[in-house]
């Protein structure tokens, strides 16, 4: 069994509850990289990374480089001597850190690797329909996402689950994971296998504002993954013409009505209770949406305060 000190690289939430894992199991945590603090609120008072508090909690030693070629930074790593470094939602790493220590540089992705490589494979494994996603850890090298993979594990997507259940999921599956990778390690050698070539691979893109809005006039199914792939960040969007007000309408949480009708996509059928959009399909019901100015609402919520216009649609 090798004697392992590790140096933890991560910034948000998901990563402090893998950080935490190795602690409470006792593993040697040399160092805790993570990101610089920074402004945030309306305040733009500087804000510590949810890994940040975690570590200092826990009276762990914290650097928080902004250049990762850094000479200083680079002798300040090395001086911690780890020998494994564990990587979670963090940035692309030069040679000159993932290569330094003697057991190599592991990284945990939210995905089944080759697929959904990249800054966002929840959001999209749920947009494109999948039925089963899952986490890897694989050595990283010199590209993004396509070192050797050490191990996987799978679970299934349901077909109402938003982007955060699934992060949620995946932050206990990628826990557990992370330290069956760390004991395979400390046994070692581990076997890893190389990720397949293929030009087939789906990919797991930054999310912009122009990704978030809704087009209407895709499939019943296509819309519903939209919004729950979105939900609840960044949120998918559209535009509400109400007579001759056009609202932006982020929308959170819907479900599906698999129905003929007549009317034209984008139409809004309303009741005391329901808002439903007309699409190819059959209708999307919201459930819960954001007006400009509000807090995010339940649509009967919503409802009692809308006045809305005879042939409102969204676009």
């Amino acid at each position: 069994m090798k004697d392992l000190r590790i140096v933890f690289m991560g910034t948000p939430e998901f990563a402090t509850t893998i950080l935490a894992k190795l602690v409470k199991n006792d593993y040697n945590v040399v160092g805790v990289i993570t990101a610089p603090d920074r402004p945030a609120g309306r305040g733009r008072s500087l804000q510590q990374s949810h890994v940040k508090k975690y570590a200092l909690e826990k009276g762990l030693k914290v650097l928080q480089p902004t250049n990762l070629k850094n000479e200083v930074f680079l002798a300040e790593l090395k001086s911690l001597n780890a020998n494994l470094q564990i990587v979670v939602a963090f940035r692309m790493l030069p040679k000159a850190v993932w290569a330094m220590p003697a057991y190599g540089t592991f990284n945990l992705h939210a995905s089944l690797l080759p697929d959904y490589r990249g800054a966002a494979p929840i959001n999209w494994a749920i947009i494109n329909g999948e039925k089963e996603t899952g986490v890897t850890t694989f050595f990283i090298d010199d590209k993004i996402d396509t070192g050797e993979i050490i191990l996987q594990d799978h679970t299934d997507i349901n077909e109402n689950m938003s982007a955060w259940e699934l992060h949620d999921k995946l932050m206990v599956m990628g826990a557990d994971l992370v330290l069956k990778t760390a004991e395979a390690i400390s046994k070692g050698p581990v076997t890893t296998v190389a990720q397949p070539i293929s030009k087939e691979l789906k990919e797991a893109f930054k999310i912009h504002k122009d990704t978030c809005q809704i087009d209407w006039s895709k499939s019943i199914g296509e819309i519903h993954n939209h919004i729950r792939g979105l939900s609840p960040y960044p949120g998918a969007w559209t535009t509400l013409i109400n007579g001759d007000e056009k609202v932006f309408v982020k929308i959170y949480e819907s479900a599906k009505e698999n129905t003929d009708h007549q009317l034209n996509v984008g139409e809004i059928e309303v009741s005391k209770k329901e808002l439903k959009v007309a699409v190819d399909g059959g209708y999307i019901n919201l459930l819960e949406i954001q007006l400009p100015s509000k807090r995010k609402m339940k649509i009967q919520d919503v409802l009692n305060g809308l006045n809305l216009q005879k042939n409102a649609q969204m676009v």
